[in-house]
């Protein structure tokens, strides 16, 4: 994306000895250190002077004061693209702490710490974020009419700092253990097919059973290989296969499924709609490949604003709730 950038104003000028400009006041380098973080996390200057409600050529100056008043190179910037410097990221990681710090501070004052407002930017995973999670987000967005959400739709645990993420939904073992870890729910993964595959073969009763059908791998969570447990004694039985077909993307391997190229395993909420109306059956529903755990994710922090917070405690509640709406549609 192109930015432009103003050339530096006179409001601070070297004099004409050579003598350094004056330096920023306490209260300037706390609006200076908010624009930094801004920029950062909406990704360009453009729309961080939206979101400050001010002007592009405003959000520009003050990026280039701040850097005159450390003496670094915050971000560097051509054309297309904007990219922190390492002396940016160590300073954008200490930034966000100090601005949310005087947010909090800010708040307290006023009396209005508990009530959330501002932009919260949350990643989700792409099935459960473009389909089951709008439902809860709908009900949080209506709730608190300061907030808004940047929803990105991610398969991997983002990098908080770089990327100025807030908060994570993950599907999945934890990559980074430093991380702030709320277990929401676990997700259960059943086996199904179409009945257009298995028309003129005989019904499995077996995981072994399966190894004669042709399969379908979410490399996600699986390629060649899975382990079944039975749902009352607790045997388990590993089968490998070579699947006919492999995708990363959950709604894929469902509408794979549909047309019947083979059989998957996948999160039981996914397919439950499909299990009640016939279009999937379930196989060996005796079977079940391990429940995937559900976290909410975010960094470690002295403080956490009332928007993050609210947003923890609207999710705890719902999303289990649906899984076990959805999950109730095959019991």
């Amino acid at each position: 994306m192109t930015e432009s950038l103003d050339p530096p104003q006179s409001t601070s000028p070297q004099s004409t000895t050579g003598a350094p400009a004056a330096r920023s006041t306490g209260a300037d380098r706390v609006e200076l250190m908010q624009t930094f973080v801004r920029i950062v996390e909406s990704g360009s200057l453009s729309a961080a002077a939206a979101l400050l409600g001010t002007t592009q050529p405003t959000v520009s100056r003050r990026l280039q004061m701040l850097e005159r008043s450390l003496g670094l190179r915050l971000l560097q910037r051509s054309t297309h693209r904007m990219k922190l410097t390492e002396d940016g990221e160590r300073c954008f990681a200490r930034a966000k702490e100090l601005v949310t710090s005087w947010e909090a501070f800010e708040a307290d004052l006023r009396g209005t710490g508990d009530e959330p407002e501002g932009t919260l930017r949350v990643h989700v995973p792409h099935a459960f974020g473009q389909d089951m999670m709008i439902g809860p987000l709908a009900d949080f967005l209506e709730r608190y009419t300061g907030m808004k959400v940047h929803w990105f739709l991610q398969d991997r645990e983002p990098d908080f700092i770089a990327e100025g993420v807030d908060c994570a939904i993950h599907v999945g073992e934890l990559q980074d253990p430093s991380n702030v870890a709320i277990l929401l729910t676990d997700v259960p993964r059943i086996v199904v097919a179409s009945p257009d595959l298995l028309r003129g073969r005989t019904m499995p009763e077996n995981p072994s059973d399966l190894l004669a059908l042709p399969w379908l791998a979410l490399t996600t969570f699986y390629r060649t290989e899975l382990t079944l447990t039975h749902r009352q004694t607790h045997a388990s039985e590993r089968i490998t296969f070579d699947p006919r077909m492999s995708t990363d993307n959950l709604f894929a391997l469902r509408s794979a499924a549909l047309r019947g190229l083979g059989v998957g395993v996948a999160s039981a909420w996914v397919m439950a709609e499909d299990i009640a109306q016939g279009r999937l059956i379930q196989l060996v529903p005796q079977w079940c490949s391990t429940a995937l755990p559900m976290y909410i994710i975010y960094p470690y922090a002295k403080y956490y604003p009332a928007r993050l917070r609210r947003f923890i405690e609207a999710m705890r509640t719902a999303i289990p709730a649906v899984i076990d709406e959805e999950q109730r549609k095959i019991r």
